[in-house]
């Protein structure tokens, strides 16, 4: 067993601790989902834990003060924002990211830089067709970007990692990569929203610290409806549940934990290298609240659930298992509904990934308790919501027809040409790089030019466990089975290998991809294409 001793820092939420920390370098053997330690520091009073957990990609920071009750708060529904104005087809939102504080722990609060200050950010509900022009100003003290996750987006607003909006006072002493266009202050985002229905996200997108500032809270949910999805009679209003699931650990003082090499978040960018693949929270959290409880009818509830952890996989399930079948009827992915529907035990989420779901509580007897659980987690971040059944329900029970919708397949022998990218984890001189096609992100390399209306195939293949996101464009995954789908993301396994087809049919222009690992693509591993 070899140790090696250093001094680091653990900020965010303007908060900086620094404590000695020991490595312990080595493996372990654990059964699935279980929690180890892997090294152990102690600074006074303040002494925390780093600990691996099997089966997920990083390091678990051990909170430094006692997690949340679980089942003793419920479940936040937030409302849609309000648009400011609203016209004939479009309507205009303003956001401003500044600091807030979130009840999170049980007896006090946790500062977070958040949308409109809060963690998660405000929801956005959208329909086809109708534009969704957003105006973010920023009131926090490091540059921002705003990508909304999913979206058929012309480039100017996609949210390019170096399109950066300055803070209203000024750029303070921020590296800024040349190569983007910058905003004093403030920047208006013009979603055209002419796509299918699905659930999207955004999020802070900065070139090299999109970890620590989405782990600090700048992140939410997005609805966005058509008809096509309506005419299916699915659950609404208060038996549509939208859920954004996160990870954090925790400080003495209830301050975000995160392992940043800069704690000003300036110019150095990653994580310390025992977190370098990646960070993950020892405290799970649904719609910013650890294990809430919501109370449910004998009836059918949509659950529409994004992973917006920055490393941590989740496998979903319910405890006990309903005596009338499977608990999840899967209507949707990523891209918005599948063309039929499946029927699941559970659901598996890299991060950001979403997947759309109809639970069925009408076989519970009255007083039941029903929890969903994380399959994949460990001390923690297993309990995600416990169900409290009342009587029946009102509503009709919703079934699933045999076709969701009209998705047109694929065809890999349409693809004008086949395109490979190998995704890996560099040790360098100054620590870890992750790369893309053996180099880390260059604003001036262009890895891939496809033509607009081209169908490529894409194959990725892998070290680690990498999610892989392309940016402005939806695709399908050959050789997956099951229902035809459209997705944003593509889990790759260790040592694993991926093929995509994807017709670039959407604006031109400049955009990314990258493992949304996001501690990975922090350290490099993102890459331009231009959609020409």
């Amino acid at each position: 067993m070899q140790l090696s001793r250093r001094r680091f820092l653990w900020v965010i939420g303007g908060v900086t601790v620094s404590v000695p920390f020991v490595a312990l370098a080595s493996g372990c053997s654990a059964a699935p989902g279980e929690v180890v330690p892997s090294a152990t520091a102690t600074a006074g009073s303040g002494g925390f834990e780093a600990l691996d957990e099997v089966g997920q990609t990083g390091r678990v920071l051990r909170s430094q003060t006692a997690r949340p009750t679980p089942f003793t708060r419920p479940l936040p529904l937030p409302s849609p924002l309000v648009p400011v104005r609203t016209g004939s087809d479009g309507d205009d939102y303003e956001l401003v990211a500044r600091r807030g504080t979130a009840q999170i722990l049980d007896e006090r609060e946790t500062p977070v830089w958040g949308f409109d200050g809060t963690f998660p950010g405000p929801l956005f509900e959208t329909r086809r067709g109708r534009a969704a022009n957003v105006r973010l100003t920023n009131e926090l003290p490091v540059p921002i970007v705003r990508h909304l996750h999913g979206a058929f987006t012309p480039a100017a607003s996609d949210g390019y990692p170096l399109d950066y909006v300055l803070p209203v006072s000024g750029p303070g002493d921020h590296h800024l990569h040349p190569g983007g266009t910058v905003h004093d202050g403030s920047f208006t985002y013009a979603h055209p929203m002419q796509q299918r229905a699905a659930l999207l996200w955004y999020h802070d997108h900065r070139m090299d610290f999109t970890g620590p500032q989405v782990w600090a809270g700048l992140a939410g949910l997005h609805v966005h409806r058509d008809d096509e999805e309506r005419a299916l009679g699915l659950p609404v209003g208060d038996h549509e549940l939208t859920l954004l699931l996160t990870d954090r650990s925790f400080a003495a003082d209830g301050s975000f934990l995160y392992p940043a090499l800069d704690p000003d978040l300036a110019h150095t960018p990653g994580v310390l290298e025992p977190f370098a693949n990646g960070v993950l929270g020892d405290t799970l959290l649904v719609n910013g609240i650890h294990a809430p409880y919501h109370r449910v009818k004998q009836g059918t509830y949509r659950l529409r659930i994004a992973n917006g952890s920055n490393a941590r996989e989740y496998r979903l399930s319910v405890d006990p298992l309903p005596p009338t079948g499977e608990p999840f009827v899967q209507i949707g992915t990523d891209g918005g509904l599948m063309a039929a529907p499946a029927v699941r035990r559970s659901l598996s989420l890299a991060p950001a990934e979403r997947v759309d779901v109809v639970a069925d509580f009408t076989g519970y007897p009255e007083g039941s308790v029903v929890r969903l659980t994380n399959l994949a987690g460990g001390d923690g971040t297993t309990d995600v919501i416990e169900f409290r059944v009342g009587g029946k329900d009102d509503r009709p029970r919703w079934i699933a027809p045999d076709v969701l919708s009209q998705i047109e397949v694929l065809n890999a022998a349409d693809a004008v040409r086949t395109r490979t990218f190998a995704f890996a984890r560099v040790p360098t001189s100054d620590g870890v790089q992750f790369h893309i096609g053996h180099r880390a992100f260059d604003p001036d390399a262009i890895e891939a030019d496809p033509r607009a209306g081209e169908t490529e195939i894409w194959e990725f293949s892998s070290d680690l466990a990498h999610p892989v996101h392309i940016h402005n464009a939806h695709f399908q995954v050959l050789d997956a089975g099951g229902p035809t789908a459209w997705k944003d993301v593509v889990r790759l396994g260790p040592r694993d290998k991926k093929r995509v087809i994807v017709r670039f049919d959407s604006y031109p222009g400049t955009y990314v991809f990258h493992c949304h690992n996001l501690e990975h693509e922090d350290m490099g591993m993102m890459a331009n294409f231009v959609i020409g």
